[in-house]
């Protein structure tokens, strides 16, 4: 399946990401969002982020202006018609992303194909509330989409072979390079990742070292470009407190409780650098 362009649903921090590693491959996008201040605010960032990288003289001024030329915006789900590809950025909410993809799945032809960017919902959950289970798949990008070089292609359970390697890929001519996951929660990277976080918060509260000294040790250690607890802040506390809890609840597994301290913190409204204060002061 030759996929000339893709749809994109939410012009927030993934939409756009998505939008801009997109048009500067060389697809063209249609970014819808609810309204046109949020589009437009969406297309902004995506012109600063290429400004960026006009500075840097990783592109031209003749390439950003192709790579904007190749974004369409819109308030409409009729202008997704055009796609080959629709990928939901929405808010990491079911009940949102249902109503959406429901959405979708009514406007655009029978063999366009689907692909949510969740960090956590299941695919095959999902794909069960469309018509075209088979062409449901998921496609988590990272943040920031432009610099992050990886994808992770989760297979539903109705997933088809044909959705899974049109949508692989896809994700190559991006630049990316995916992974292929089976459907289960967090899929991979938060499925190591955010155990680790809260373990680094276990290690914490039982006053092993300073909050310092444990991210230097894995900085150091483990060779990773930031310590967990630095990262818990960057991500929110409350966002790592929901997944450890959906883990708990999915797999049923004490591992997954989280620590005390934790929830505490959440409890206190330290959620880090949105707050401006998390393990660290900001």
């Amino acid at each position: 399946m030759d996929i000339k362009t893709v749809g994109i649903i939410g012009a927030g921090t993934m939409g756009n990401g998505i939008a801009q590693a997109c048009a500067v491959s060389g697809v063209h996008v249609v970014m819808v969002d609810i309204s046109d201040a949020a589009v437009q605010k969406g297309l902004a960032t995506v012109s600063s982020s290429l400004d960026r990288l006009i500075k840097k003289e990783k592109i031209s001024q003749a390439d950003k202006d192709a790579a904007m030329a190749r974004i369409k915006t819109s308030t409409s789900y009729d202008d997704l018609k055009a796609a080959q590809l629709v990928i939901e950025a929405a808010t990491e909410n079911y009940e949102l992303k249902l109503k959406i993809l429901k959405q979708i799945d009514g406007i655009v032809g029978p063999e366009v194909l689907i692909a949510s960017n969740t960090s956590s919902i299941s695919i095959t959950k999902l794909a069960a509330a469309t018509s075209r289970a088979d062409k449901f798949i998921g496609m988590h990008f990272f943040n920031p989409v432009p610099m992050m070089a990886l994808v992770e292609i989760i297979r539903g359970l109705q997933t088809s072979d044909a959705t899974h390697d049109a949508v692989k890929a896809m994700a190559v001519a991006l630049g990316k390079t995916p992974i292929t996951v089976k459907n289960a929660p967090g899929f991979v990277v938060n499925r190591i990742l955010v155990p680790m976080i809260n373990e680094a918060f276990f290690v914490l509260a039982e006053g092993l070292a300073t909050p310092e000294d444990i991210d230097a040790g894995m900085k150091l250690g483990c060779n990773q470009p930031i310590g967990p607890l630095a990262l818990a802040d960057m991500v929110g506390l409350d966002v790592c407190l929901a997944v450890m809890d959906v883990y708990l609840q999915e797999f049923g597994d004490s591992k997954y409780r989280a620590c005390p301290l934790l929830r505490e913190m959440v409890a206190a409204g330290r959620l880090g650098r949105k707050t401006g204060q998390g393990v660290y002061k900001y």
